[in-house]
C-alpha cells in the first residue's frame, strides 16, 4: 500500500470550505474505509479530560455500543493515558480489549494532537490479523496532523 498517493485526498477533504467539522472527518473515515482493503472500522473519539472519558464522534463501519470509554480502558482509553499509538495486532490476545464485534480481528489508535495536548484519537478495527505496519502508524499521524488544522 503506497500512503503518499493518499495524501493529497486527504488535505483536499479536511480543506472543503464548505463543509463543518463533522462532515470532513466523515467524509475523511469514508475515504480511509474505501481507499485501505483491511480499514474496516474507521472513528474517531474525542477527550473530554474532565470527566478523563472519551466520545465517539464521525465514523464510518458497524454500529457501536462504545460512545463512551473511560479513559484506561481499553485500546483507545489507554491510549488517552500513554500519549502513543497502540497497535493490536490480533485482539484476542488482549487483556484490557473492548470487544465492539467477533468480526474485529486487529486495531490500531493513533492520539490526535493539539498544542502537545491529546484530545481524541484515530481508531481503525480490521477484520483481518496483524495487517498494520509502521506505514500505517506514519499515515495515521500524518491524517492526524492535518485534523489539528481544523482545531
Amino acid at each position: 500500500m503506497n500512503f503518499e498517493n493518499l495524501h493529497p485526498e486527504v488535505i483536499r477533504i479536511l480543506s472543503e470550505s464548505n463543509a463543518e467539522r463533522d462532515l470532513k472527518l466523515k467524509k475523511l473515515c469514508q475515504f480511509l474505509s474505501d481507499s485501505v482493503p483491511y480499514y474496516n472500522w474507521v472513528g474517531f473519539y474525542f477527550a473530554n479530560h474532565e470527566t478523563k472519558t472519551l466520545h465517539l464522534g464521525p465514523y464510518v463501519g458497524a454500529e457501536t455500543d462504545h460512545t463512551v470509554i473511560p479513559f484506561g480502558k481499553g485500546i483507545c482509553g489507554q491510549v488517552a493515558e500513554s500519549n502513543a499509538n497502540f497497535v493490536v495486532p490480533d485482539v484476542a490476545a488482549q487483556d484490557n480489549y473492548i470487544a465492539c464485534s467477533f468480526t474485529v480481528k486487529s486495531e490500531i489508535v493513533v492520539p490526535l494532537f493539539i498544542d502537545g495536548v491529546n484530545i481524541g484519537q484515530i481508531d481503525i478495527d480490521s477484520h483481518v490479523l496483524d495487517p498494520f505496519t509502521e506505514a500505517d502508524e506514519r499515515f495515521l499521524e500524518f491524517v492526524n496532523k492535518e485534523v489539528a488544522k481544523l482545531f
